[in-house]
């Protein structure tokens, strides 16, 4: 008895264990939409692009990235790199345009089980 106890407590562990899924993320950039990812950010957002750094809300993030898009289409997004720790995880992506490679860095908080991005940094 006091194995399946400690087999269905492993079970439990394992499964609360499991990452954040960041597959709307990851689509947004390819794609190149912001929309998509106005209901997936914190009410207060850290966002820096070339020539742009800022700390404003949802709505200026997304306007910036929107920007950001438009002078530089995406071609692909690949995930280099995603960590989940406790209530809050990280993305590394490397976005590819037609003119350049960036890198991606975006830094999440975990509320009911969907990420909520904090910051966004393309360089």
């Amino acid at each position: 008895m006091r194995k399946l106890i400690f087999i269905f407590v492993c079970a439990l562990s394992v499964l609360s264990m499991q990452a954040v899924d960041i597959t709307l993320v990851s689509n947004a950039f390819k794609n190149g939409d912001a929309t998509m990812l106005v209901n997936n950010m914190n009410s207060e957002v850290d966002i820096a692009v070339p020539n742009v750094s800022q700390k404003g809300s949802a709505a200026d993030a997304t306007a910036v990235l929107t920007h950001f898009f438009q002078s530089n289409k995406p071609s692909g997004f690949t995930v280099a790199h995603h960590a989940d720790k406790n209530d809050s995880g990280f993305i590394v992506g490397k976005l590819q345009t037609s003119t350049k490679e960036f890198r991606v860095n975006i830094t999440y908080i975990v509320k009911e089980g969907k990420p909520l991005i904090q910051s966004i940094r393309i360089e």
